[in-house]
């Protein structure tokens, strides 16, 4: 089973800025609205669903992004997304921006996010079910923080153009 989940998306010309780059904040846009897709299509739910079912959802209490490489109007780009870390509280998802061939990531986001009850509005503990299914998507990587991963990747790129 691919524990790194992919889809692949076009930039529109409405989402960049006057020089033709994707503008920062629609990174976000393209990265969340990818892993929304992910969840819905490999994990087998959607948040709206989750939430209905069982008051419960996911909060992201932190972002962390890096762009290594302008990505322009028209372009083709593959957003990938994995669990790389899970609490018994929280859980970490990383997600790369790539170009089409898969050799050039264009941007790295961190998300960490902590499972919340919507009535009590208070965080709680993963049931075991959903520890199961994060388990299933988990990637450990060997960079463990942040700026590491955002070197290592700097230095594919280098390698790769």
């Amino acid at each position: 089973m691919e524990k790194e989940v992919s889809t692949t998306v076009k930039v529109r010309f409405s989402d960049c800025d006057p020089i033709g780059h994707l503008n920062n904040v629609k990174y976000l846009d393209y990265m969340f609205n990818a892993r929304e897709d992910h969840v819905e299509t490999f994990y087998g739910f959607t948040y709206e669903e989750y939430t209905k079912k069982t008051g419960c959802t996911w909060i992201a209490i932190q972002n962390e992004i890096a762009y290594l490489k302008e990505v322009r109007y028209n372009t083709q780009v593959v957003i990938s997304s994995k669990t790389i870390d899970v609490q018994d509280r929280t859980a970490k998802v990383e997600i790369l921006m790539k170009s089409l061939d898969e050799k050039t990531i264009h941007a790295v986001l961190w998300v960490t996010v902590i499972y919340f009850n919507v009535k009590t509005r208070k965080s709680e503990v993963h049931p075991e079910e959903i520890k199961g299914i994060f388990d299933k998507f988990y990637v450990d990587l060997i960079q463990k923080d942040f700026q590491s991963r955002v070197k290592f990747l700097r230095s594919q790129n280098a390698k790769n153009s």
